[in-house]
């Protein structure tokens, strides 16, 4: 699969699932505009990105801010006039029970997991339209169809949501040849798995069928077959990376 002469768009790309989506693409061929709010990790990233032989711009900044989206426009509007993929990854989760939850928790994570999808695609969207092609990817979490102990009610709620989301900008860019997909993993292996202790880990992929962690690149290449042409004819689907831990 070769992406040389697209232009992908990464938020949330700085550490994890997002990163490894970002360097995939560039691997085969794609330039970057990637987006997180640590600029010193994105700095990383892009250099990372350039060894690969890539072009990479960065844009540091939380996603679900408009000035944030605004300069990803920008950026967009001098080096390509066009965009070929927007991977919406930005998000965040917390812990927090029901009653624990303030309203700026709640808030935080909508905006984070759910606004910042909606205003990205927003801005990328009259491009896609002019070119007359375009892929848009969510990444959503299996969390959306079932709840769990370790996130809070927000996380869930914006994760269904994102996958609504996801099916209704499918449904009404259809006509323009744009194709909308969530990606839904389950436990996948991230800086955030490192602070399990050794019998949590254990009870964790005790529950996988497939008896193992997700890796960041079962997602990403994931990622890269829905944005290939190879996916020409999948538009509005939810595809869960989760080792069957949810099965449909």
């Amino acid at each position: 699969m070769s992406f040389h002469n697209k232009v992908v768009v990464v938020t949330g790309a700085t550490k994890g699932i997002g990163r490894e989506i970002a360097l995939t693409f560039a691997r085969h061929g794609a330039s970057l505009i990637v987006n997180g709010r640590n600029r010193e990790r994105l700095a990383a990233l892009q250099n990372d990105i350039q060894n690969e032989g890539s072009t990479c711009s960065i844009v540091s900044g939380d996603a679900s801010s408009p000035e944030t989206v605004n300069q990803i426009k920008e950026i967009i509007n001098a080096k390509f006039q066009r965009v070929d993929v927007l991977v919406n990854n930005a998000g965040m989760n917390t812990r927090t029970p029901t009653l624990q939850t303030t309203l700026n928790d709640w808030e935080n994570v909508i905006r984070t997991n759910l606004t910042s999808a909606f205003l990205t695609s927003q801005s990328v969207l009259p491009f896609m339209i002019e070119n007359k092609q375009g892929v848009i990817i969510n990444i959503s979490s299996t969390t959306a169809n079932t709840p769990h102990k370790n996130a809070t009610p927000a996380y869930g709620a914006s994760k269904a949501a994102l996958n609504y989301l996801t099916m209704h900008l499918a449904y009404e860019m259809a006509c323009h040849n744009i194709r909308v997909n969530a990606i839904c993993p389950g436990p996948i292996e991230t800086d955030m798995t490192e602070q399990w202790d050794d019998t949590y880990r254990e009870k964790v992929i005790n529950g996988v069928p497939l008896k193992r962690l997700g890796d960041t690149s079962d997602v990403a290449e994931m990622a890269l077959f829905l944005a290939s042409d190879q996916a020409t004819f999948i538009t509005g689907q939810s595809i869960h990376v989760n080792g069957g831990t949810l099965m449909r």
